[in-house]
């Protein structure tokens, strides 16, 4: 045969179509890796990247609510046996104190979109009412702040069982979530009403204030330290412990709800944030602890 023709024997065109089946598998490959990955688009046909779900705690809300008793009423903090609103650790307008609803709004729009609902005197089971008519105006944050007056009653035998103090909490939320079912709820847990007897005992004017009736389980018989009042103070003091753990339960079972965990309940008041009145409703200055409790509580990020 001529120079012209293929020379190739078997086996050289054996590796040759090798070669190339190499090739081609290389090319394949290569367009392979790229469909799948390599940052080129995905298929057309596959379904778009779903948002974020919304946050279930707004850390701003635009208005506030508060329900609850004497404390958020501001009882005693200005005169004696007298409500004073506008000192309340929740909605009150007084720069001395710097409520919740104000540090929260500003002065003007607190002024708008706060309102008190609290009730000196009232007990777990008046929260549902309080609730209901504090739904009327929409708020977007519920403050709470009750069951000091379940464990103050005239004997310790008459303090609202445990658990009549669960089913009454629990009304007033399931009352409050089918009125406003994303309202935002901020529950406060009850004072060591043991820690504000033994702080107001060394006071004479508080003391003669108790005896008008102010928390007999607690207060009553004020110096008296032999081993049944030491029992019958022991006693208060625990049914509190169980009241804040009912509160922090029924709360942890709604994703819109927060409680202080214990804040309010460890803070130690001393006489400065007292009533001069009574010494054992928080003073002004009380009041202002309360507001910094609860405004740090409403604005922590969430986990």
């Amino acid at each position: 045969m001529g120079r012209g023709t293929d020379q190739r024997t078997p086996y050289g065109r054996r590796r040759a179509r090798a070669a190339l089946a190499v090739l081609t598998a290389a090319v394949l490959g290569v367009a392979g890796c790229d469909a799948a990955g390599g940052g080129s688009p995905a298929p057309s046909g596959s379904a778009p990247e779903r948002p974020k779900p919304a946050p279930a705690w707004d850390t701003s809300p635009a208005s506030v609510a508060a329900v609850g008793d004497s404390i958020t009423r501001g009882f005693d903090a200005c005169a004696v046996l007298s409500d004073c609103p506008e000192v309340s650790w929740a909605t009150g307008s007084s720069a001395k104190v710097d409520s919740l609803a104000v540090r929260l709004l500003g002065k003007a729009d607190a002024a708008e979109h706060s309102w008190n609902y609290a009730v000196t005197g009232a007990r777990m089971s008046d929260l549902t009412a309080q609730v209901t008519r504090a739904a009327k105006r929409r708020p977007q944050l519920v403050a709470v702040m009750a069951g000091a007056n379940d464990a103050c009653r005239s004997t310790t035998s008459a303090m609202t069982p445990v658990a009549d103090f669960r089913a009454q909490f629990e009304e007033a939320m399931t009352t409050l979530r089918k009125r406003l079912p994303e309202a935002q709820v901020y529950v406060s847990s009850i004072p060591d009403l043991k820690r504000l007897w033994s702080q107001g005992r060394t006071n004479p004017l508080g003391k003669q204030v108790w005896k008008l009736g102010l928390c007999p389980s607690m207060l009553g018989d004020a110096d008296s330290t032999d081993a049944a009042a030491t029992l019958r103070r022991n006693t208060v003091r625990d049914r509190v412990t169980d009241y804040n753990e009912v509160l922090r339960e029924v709360c942890a079972k709604d994703r819109r709800c927060r409680t202080d965990d214990g804040a309010v309940h460890a803070f130690r008041f001393g006489t400065d944030q007292l009533s001069h009145w009574d010494w054992f409703h928080p003073s002004v200055d009380g009041q202002a602890r309360l507001a910094e409790i609860a405004y740090r509580t409403v604005t922590a990020k969430s986990p």
